[in-house]
């Protein structure tokens, strides 16, 4: 399990057998609020709690009955091999249910608990029952080339078909040499197939160098040449591995992903170490990056003192590749990864409306970074994870840290409200990794960054309101901190002339007050002093407040910087509609509808 399971406990009669598998497993233990005493973090809605959880890929054990977890989780199933461990466990510890991710830990997980309470792991899976194994779940360090044939192999199995053993024995089954099924586990190519399961042990690393902008494909082809030469399955690898300074270059992150496995990094200092155990080094690579090989060193650092080259230094015009082979198969892995910096948007803050995306960064994360207000709004997904804060105005502070961090070859999520690329951090890390000057340092600069887009106020407010933004809109911010007056002015004017929906963010502050008057000046100028106006405040949250004015009766008091201004174009409506008032901008169906008729 990639992720530390959460003990889900909603009754104080379970909260013992909780905390004592919490203590055991390292987890923590959410609690329903206001039935559980001591939790490390509670939640008021189960189910939302448990679809949270379940859809950010965290594994779960509820101490509750099973029915619970299902009917929580129903609505995500799809792709088994995707899903998390759920465990269902009784309050008293007396049976664990495995209900989910049988073959990605629950099994395991169920049999640990049942082992520390007393209790029964009530396993169901066809393949543990009746042949006490998993073959699509083979040991840490080795890797099932045909996991889709897995099913129809332990069906005939379970039929009776006998299994035929070659190499060295990974389950704990007897050898039918009669047998109709084959598991062969071997370092070579093998032709798989329902009735052949082929395991490769992964004790191999690839090694690999390249001039700045290969071509993918010719590094791709480089490595196949040398698998070929090694006659090594690529199932058979447990890395790539390079120089930092290549961390970012797009041909090894294709590499690695083709094949599956991770990238490790090292710097120059550590590959040069390893000259004396090169087959082929080179004073030309030793002056252009500073270790005497990149391939054959890199290979060798992950393989270990005891590890052995195999395949010494291949080369193209532009690429070059090695394979050192470990003593056995690598399940730590030395070395750095390359580190990722996720910006997340989490919408307003509710769960409800934060993608299953955004949740899983969050989970996955080693640290989160940001607004202190802001993790606090991810409630019980962010309890127990390490956290740094910062204060307003520490934004450029806060993207250097979580750049840098993520540079060590962490995993980082820098949690932003609304959407991370609208007035938030998601530009100023990319301008930190663009500077030549007061930016951060070259390894920061290659960390992968992934962003995951959340609700902004803008869409938050106009689902609330109606259909607000039903024709052409703008968003313009209202803050001359980092953005002169008179270019707001600029916008203000144009958006106005242009007839533009208009969102206001960063409306007022409390030594801001006059630009938000201003706005409503130049505005009443192009559009009626009828024209619809929504206050939004706290979207999202329990305190969320609606408001709606005219466009002349706009009263800067009114609002502060929780406030998203929403004013409609002069085609804009508030009608009394159904259940209250709906505000909306037609597009022009109107119009079209008339003419066709």
């Amino acid at each position: 399990m990639a992720v530390t399971p959460v003990v889900v406990c909603l009754s104080r009669s379970g909260e013992a057998v909780a905390h004592r598998v919490a203590q055991a497993l390292g987890a923590a233990v959410h609690g329903r609020a206001g039935r559980v005493e001591a939790a490390d973090a509670d939640f008021a809605d189960t189910m939302a709690h448990l679809r949270d959880l379940f859809a950010a890929g965290v594994p779960v054990v509820g101490v509750c009955a099973a029915g619970i977890l299902i009917r929580a989780v129903a609505p995500l199933l799809g792709d088994k091999r995707a899903e998390p461990p759920l465990v269902a466990l009784s309050e008293d510890g007396a049976v664990a249910v495995p209900l989910l991710g049988g073959h990605r830990g629950a099994n395991d997980l169920a049999r640990r608990i049942a082992a520390l309470t007393g209790g029964v792991a009530a396993v169901t899976t066809a393949g543990d029952v009746a042949l006490g194994v998993a073959l699509d779940a083979p040991p840490a360090g080795y890797r099932l080339a045909n996991p889709g044939d897995a099913k129809a192999a332990m069906a005939a199995l379970i039929g009776g078909a006998g299994a035929r053993l070659s190499g060295l024995p990974l389950f704990d089954l007897p050898d039918d040499p009669d047998g109709t099924v084959e598991i062969r586990v071997t370092e070579a190519p093998a032709i798989p197939g329902p009735d052949r399961l082929v395991y490769h042990p992964q004790a191999h690393v690839l090694g690999v160098g390249c001039a700045r902008g290969t071509a993918p494909g010719e590094l791709w082809d480089l490595a196949e040449a040398a698998l070929t030469d090694a006659d090594l399955a690529p199932g058979a690898l447990a890395a790539v591995a390079t120089l930092d300074l290549k961390a970012d270059e797009p041909a090894v992150i294709d590499l690695a992903a083709r094949l599956g496995v991770p990238l490790r990094l090292f710097d120059a200092a550590a590959l040069d170490a390893l000259t004396p155990r090169l087959a082929t080094p080179s004073e030309v690579v030793f002056a252009e990056v500073g270790c005497h090989g990149v391939a054959e060193a890199a290979a060798l650092a992950v393989a270990g003192a005891e590890g052995k080259l195999v395949l010494p230094k291949i080369r193209t015009a532009r690429a070059t590749c090695a394979i050192a082979r470990a003593p056995a198969v690598l399940t730590a892995l030395p070395g750095r990864a390359r580190g990722r910096l996720s910006l997340v948007g989490i919408g307003p803050g509710q769960a409800a409306w934060r993608t299953p995306e955004a949740s899983r960064l969050i989970a996955g994360a080693d640290e989160l970074v940001g607004y202190g207000l802001y993790i606090d709004l991810l409630g019980p997904l962010a309890a127990g994870k390490p956290r740094r804060d910062f204060p307003l105005g520490g934004e450029e502070d806060r993207c250097r840290y979580a750049l840098e961090e993520a540079a060590k070859g962490r995993d980082i999520a820098l949690i932003c409200s609304g959407d991370a690329g609208i007035y938030a951090m998601g530009a100023l890390v990319f301008e930190l990794m663009d500077r030549d000057a007061r930016g951060v340092s070259d390894a920061a600069r290659r960390v992968e960054v992934v962003t995951a887009p959340g609700i902004s106020a803008l869409q938050a407010a106009a689902a609330r309101a109606g259909a607000p933004l039903g024709h052409d809109f703008c968003a313009i911010s209202l803050s001359d901190l980092l953005t002169p007056r008179a270019d707001i002015v600029k916008r203000l004017r144009a958006a106005a002339e242009g007839d533009f929906v208009i969102a206001f963010y960063n409306p007022v502050s409390a030594r801001r007050r006059t630009l938000l008057a201003e706005a409503r000046e130049i505005l009443l100028a192009h559009r009626p002093a009828s024209t619809p106006v929504l206050l939004a405040a706290s979207l999202g949250r329990p305190e969320e407040r609606l408001r709606y004015r005219r466009l002349d009766e706009l009263d800067v008091d009114e609002v502060d910087m929780l406030t998203l201004v929403l004013v409609g174009s002069s085609q804009s409506r508030l009608a009394e509609l159904g259940e209250g008032p709906r505000f909306y901008t037609p597009r022009g169906y109107a119009a079209k509808l008339s003419q066709t008729g």
